[in-house]
């Protein structure tokens, strides 16, 4: 993809969350003129209060799905990333994830289309459900059940995945669609309810760290920054997806667990607990068509991106400790 203009503008929907909030900054890196708009009802202004001191870098408080974007001067990239993402935040908020997902995902569209922009949508594993192959590849069309407590934000995603390639056939809109899988590391929400953000909390705080069913489910964990240096490469090709970005390593959930005591030198048992419904018992990407459109592999060992995401996330956990007298 060639840029427009010599100072590139992007609009990231989203972009006060965990990975928005990575995108933004790495966007500002490499020479963009970015627009972060969030509504603030999972994104967090701490995440991107070291941004706004770089002039091309703005905020825009507004709820995308209901409210279409008046973006001036051109645009070159729109990012949808506004959503619930995690369990605890898309299970809190059923309605507000599928409107995000349909309603928000128009909204941008139209953006992009308006501007002739390319449009990237962060899309998720999740659409696979709970497979019945592993690893999972683009072309496997998933086994997910459509009613149950995780169906808002797969159903949200995948009628996403749909409008996206809707606009694209009927509109000519330039559109790209990456399933992102199980991404971690600094400015995680300690209780998201995320498995790495609730390992590392649950050992910094010397409590037992709860293993959901038998912890043989898989996960496969990437690092934030291996995951935004895959959206930045999706986004300079002509692609448009899907595109799995992820980790080809695959974990059992109670190897996790094992691994984040080890990292944060706590004594905390492993404590097994009830399986929650619709849980994924496995979660592997195939990431052959990254490597092979995108020349894109995760760098980060898992060691050091846990290591980084501890360090973190003691600091956070700290300053929320109350003052003593």
């Amino acid at each position: 993809m060639a840029l427009k203009t010599a100072h590139p503008k992007a609009v990231v929907a989203g972009g006060a969350g965990f990975l928005g909030s990575h995108l933004c900054q790495r966007l500002i890196a490499d020479g963009f003129e970015v627009l972060c708009v969030d509504d603030l009802s999972t994104g967090r202004e701490s995440n991107i209060r070291h941004l706004l001191e770089h002039a091309g870098f703005s905020f825009l408080r507004s709820d995308v799905a209901m409210e279409r974007l008046t973006v001036q001067g051109d645009v070159e990239l729109v990012f949808h990333l506004a959503s619930p993402a995690s369990p605890t935040a898309y299970l809190a908020r059923p309605v507000e994830t599928l409107l995000a997902g349909s309603l928000g995902t128009r909204n941008l569209l139209e953006l992009a289309r308006s501007k002739h922009a390319r449009f990237l949508l962060a899309s998720t594993s999740e659409v696979y459900g709970d497979p019945q192959v592993s690893p999972q590849s683009e072309d496997y069309w998933g086994h997910v059940n459509p009613v149950g407590p995780r169906s808002a934000y797969d159903e949200a995603k995948r009628f996403a995945e749909s409008l996206t390639v809707a606009y694209r056939s009927a509109s000519g809109v330039d559109t790209g669609i990456a399933r992102i899988f199980n991404t971690y590391g600094p400015r995680m929400q300690a209780d998201d309810g995320r498995v790495v953000s609730t390992f590392i909390r649950q050992a910094l705080s010397e409590m037992p760290l709860t293993v959901h069913g038998d912890g043989h489910q898989t996960r496969s964990l990437c690092y934030v920054d291996d995951t935004v240096e895959g959206l930045m490469r999706f986004a300079r090709s002509e692609h448009s997806g899907p595109v799995n970005l992820g980790s080809p390593r695959e974990l059992t959930v109670r190897r996790i667990a094992a691994l984040v005591r080890v990292v944060t030198q706590s004594s905390s048992p492993i404590q097994f607990v009830a399986a929650m419904v619709d849980d994924p018992k496995v979660r592997c990407p195939d990431i052959s068509l990254a490597k092979t459109l995108l020349r894109w592999v995760p760098a980060v060992s898992l060691e050091t991106g846990l290591e980084n995401t501890a360090k973190w996330m003691a600091g956070e956990l700290n300053d929320a400790l109350p003052a003593r007298a």
